[in-house]
């Protein structure tokens, strides 16, 4: 039987499109869904759901908060579709 859904994102995919997207000079991705079993978002797999971004890119230089995260979120936006709930980024 084959599946329609997309694959669960992965830490090394969402690394992937963030150095590709923002080209960090410090980059750590936490796939942090194991500790959010039975909150909203969280899936049977145990993994995709929630992450910890923490990130340093030249190109947040000059910007404001909100901003900077709006660049990570933009980055990841296709992860949404594939499971993604949550995000928590820290901007170094």
């Amino acid at each position: 039987m084959t599946s329609t859904t997309a694959p669960l994102p992965t830490t090394a995919g969402l690394e992937a499109a963030l150095r590709k997207a923002l080209a960090p000079t410090a980059l750590e991705v936490i796939d942090e869904s194991t500790a959010h079993a039975g909150h909203a978002g969280a899936n049977a797999e145990g993994r995709g759901t929630h992450f910890r971004v923490r990130i340093a890119s030249p190109l947040f230089e000059g910007k404001p908060r909100v901003a900077r995260h709006r660049l990570v979120y933009d980055a990841l936006q296709v992860f949404i579709a594939q499971g993604l709930h949550a995000i928590a980024i820290e901007v170094l």
